[in-house]
């Protein structure tokens, strides 16, 4: 079954308009958008103003370097 969007034509946001990945060197289409600070807490470099686009590649690197904080974060927050 297809969803809403595809049904009704509707593309709403920027990733599924197709934009690309905001990751230096990398041109695959994005999957997710994020905001620049937290992309700041990995190694990757972005491109780009304060929302930050990312391929399903970079963005399981981003969920990878970054497990440690966001457990934290959630167990400060919880």
């Amino acid at each position: 079954m297809e969803s809403w969007l595809e049904y009704w034509g509707v593309a709403m946001g920027k990733v599924q308009k197709g934009v690309k990945c905001s990751v230096t060197g990398c041109t695959n289409n994005a999957e997710r958008s994020m905001s620049r600070d937290q992309i700041g807490k990995s190694s990757l470099k972005v491109s780009g103003e304060h929302r930050a686009f990312l391929c399903h590649d970079h963005y399981k690197e981003w969920k990878k370097e970054t497990k440690k904080d966001r457990e934290l974060d959630r167990a400060r927050f919880g």
